[in-house]
């Protein structure tokens, strides 16, 4: 995978919410829902979501910007320099060194006449000092001087994109969600706190299968639309309409929440347009509490007037009330 900051765009003094932003970003555009057919943008998708892992977890960016993993989170450099100074001091120990020389004195053999490739073949086997150059005590290619490269580990099976459409009211409230999974599973989601349209979940190991286990399942969360109820934030605005009398004499009236009704107070006098507040009827924040309902009030005249015409027969407002607008 390249570099994650550059698959993110960011730079890497980039902060956490810099890197969350970028990737929300990304997420919407190459989401597969929103790209049907298109196997470049789901490689994409999976790629980003890979580098926002990464760099999200505060432990493993530390790691990869010191260099000791690598970008999918594999050490960098699992042994190290190699072997170190072997025998001589120099780069590993290797067979050929003692060619044409006699540990015992000078010559190609030694104090009995034995010439060291004989040694070595009884050493290591039919290949002589030839095999021991090649395949090393240990195995594999390098000899002595070689470093050990470990096999890459097995890769996990891909992720599976979900997308839940979740009605305004569970949202707000924070009703546990039913999804059925690609499996035929189906299993209960809680809604995060401050969960939003466009929100992601990750199911750990909810995805495709591989040799390095199950992949995961991205959920990204899309909140329906509501009658009359409408999202400001974390507050819920409310259209409520109330009769004249309602406005004009005052008194209680039942208000829809997503809590269910509530009675609300009404003063004498009340104009239309008026807005009132009722505390921790909104959507839930990350901090645990609950926005707030703000409801406005309209006036609402009946179709025929004719007997509201009868009662206001002979009084007038004098008031001019559009004259702080110039008219």
């Amino acid at each position: 995978m390249a570099d994650p900051y550059a698959t993110l765009g960011v730079p890497r003094s980039a902060s956490e919410k810099d890197i969350k932003s970028a990737y929300r970003k990304l997420a919407k555009e190459l989401h597969p829902d929103r790209n049907k057919d298109n196997t470049k943008a789901a490689e994409r998708f999976s790629e980003v979501t890979r580098a926002y892992d990464l760099l999200s977890d505060a432990t493993k960016r530390a790691q990869f910007d010191r260099g000791e993993i690598d970008a999918e989170g594999n050490p960098a450099n699992p042994f190290g320099g190699g072997f170190g100074g072997g025998f001589g001091g120099g780069g590993g120990f290797r067979p050929e060194d003692l060619r044409g020389q006699n540990p015992f004195g000078t010559g190609g053999a030694g104090a009995e006449g034995i010439d060291l490739g004989d040694l070595f073949e009884g050493l290591f086997g039919g290949g002589g000092a030839r095999s021991a150059r090649t395949q090393g005590p240990f195995g594999g290619g390098g000899g002595f001087a070689g470093q050990q490269r470990r096999p890459p580990p097995p890769q996990k099976g891909g992720d599976i994109a979900y997308k839940l459409r979740v009605p305004f009211v569970d949202a707000a409230t924070r009703k546990d969600q039913r999804i059925t999974l690609a499996d035929g599973k189906t299993i209960d989601l809680k809604l995060p706190a401050g969960v939003e349209d466009g929100t992601q979940m990750r199911l750990k190991g909810k995805g495709q299968h591989g040799p390095g286990g199950a992949g995961d399942g991205i959920v990204t969360i899309s909140i329906d639309k509501h009658a009359f109820f409408r999202r400001e934030g974390d507050n819920i605005r409310l259209d409520l309409p109330i009769t004249l009398a309602e406005a004009v004499g005052g008194g209680k009236v039942k208000v829809p929440t997503v809590d269910g009704p509530v009675m609300l107070t009404i003063k004498p006098g009340t104009s239309s347009g008026t807005t009132m507040r009722l505390g921790g009827k909104g959507f839930g924040r990350k901090d645990g509490k609950r926005g707030d309902q703000l409801v406005t009030l309209e006036i609402d005249l009946p179709e025929d007037v004719t007997e509201l015409a009868k009662r206001l027969d002979g009084w007038q407002d004098n008031r001019n009330l559009r004259a702080k607008m110039g008219v």
